[in-house]
């Protein structure tokens, strides 16, 4: 049996695909509170739970797999138990900020999600930047002075616009990616490659829609 992490949210609404060719019950998972679901043979445990705890979890061997953005990989720091990286859920990591451009300079203030991500951005840049962290709302940071600029995920920019802030650039591309722990690699390999070849299957298959 597999124990497999997805990450609550936008992840977990993308998979859906992927979750009934690999015999779950969706209608179920939409109607209920549960976190822990199996499949139709009992052959995968997936449990709900929020992106930035997957690591933990996978890293601890509670879970074999997860599932969750490349954004909360990184600023895990656990990039190398990477193997498979998926193709929904895509979208950007940015630098973003006022439509009058502010220069990345030293003492700039940047507020974000990932502070660990931002930090070594800025390190390879030779800037030194007061990081702020933030769960949420990062456009109002600037719009009320708390910070220069922001460094979050951006999807369509339409938040972006809608409070007047634009992109500068874009730091990364940004997907679905599934990480493994290190011992279940080793002692699960055909479960983790029935896994990720029905993963493949699908990746094909969208390909050619």
């Amino acid at each position: 049996m597999l124990k497999v992490g997805l990450a609550k949210g936008r992840i977990s609404e993308d998979a859906r695909m992927m979750l009934i060719h690999l015999g779950f019950d969706v209608s179920e998972m939409d109607q209920s509170r549960k976190l822990i679901f199996e499949n139709s043979d009992a052959s995968i445990h997936l449990v709900l739970l929020k992106a930035a705890d997957i690591p933990l979890f996978v890293q601890d061997g509670s879970l074999d797999l997860g599932i969750l953005g490349k954004d909360s990989v990184l600023e895990s720091g656990m990039d190398d138990c990477e193997i498979y990286r998926l193709s929904f859920s895509k979208c950007r990591l940015c630098i973003a900020g006022p439509k009058e451009r502010v220069l990345l300079n030293n003492g700039i203030r940047v507020a974000t999600k990932y502070p660990e991500i931002t930090k070594q951005i800025m390190k390879k840049r030779n800037i030194d930047a007061t990081i702020i962290q933030l769960s949420g709302s990062l456009e109002l940071a600037p719009l009320i002075k708390l910070s220069d600029v922001i460094v979050d995920l951006v999807q369509s920019g339409q938040t972006l616009r809608e409070n007047d802030l634009e992109v500068y650039e874009t730091l990364m591309d940004i997907s679905a990616t599934v990480i493994a722990n290190c011992k279940s690699r080793r002692t699960k390999k055909i479960e983790i490659a029935l896994f990720l070849g029905v993963c493949a299957k699908l990746e094909v298959l969208s390909e050619a829609i």
